[in-house]
């Protein structure tokens, strides 16, 4: 007996909620497949947060390489990097996971607007 295809839940992707897939795309390997696969890449939400996840860890980079060559003081706040990248990325993923739209500043207008507002 064949069984009839199943509609996914209202707010899903493919099996998927979308706030958990937006939560996920904070790990950013994740954010970049949510950008390329179907259906996630269709869902609004989840491609806010996949852009807003790569947009803040290339920002992260950045920070990371200005604070590596201004010395002593640099390379302490280096020191705490790692902690802060976390606590950001752990607070950004439970906003999504809340099903919210949070925008960091200036990274979440640019990743709103690449979402496709």
């Amino acid at each position: 007996m064949g069984q009839s295809p199943q509609t996914p839940a209202s707010g899903s992707s493919g099996g998927m909620e979308s706030n958990v897939a937006a939560a996920l795309a904070y790990l950013w390997i994740v954010a970049i497949i949510w950008l390329v696969m179907e259906p996630y890449n269709k869902d609004r939400f989840i491609r806010f947060h996949s852009f807003q996840a790569l947009i803040l860890g290339i920002a992260l980079i950045v920070i990371d390489i200005i604070l590596s060559v201004i010395p002593i003081i640099g390379w302490i706040l280096l020191i705490f990097m790692p902690l802060v990248t976390l606590a950001l990325l752990i607070f950004c993923a439970y906003k999504a996971y809340n099903k919210e739209m949070f925008k960091l500043p200036v990274i979440g207008d640019f990743a709103e607007k690449q979402a496709g507002a």
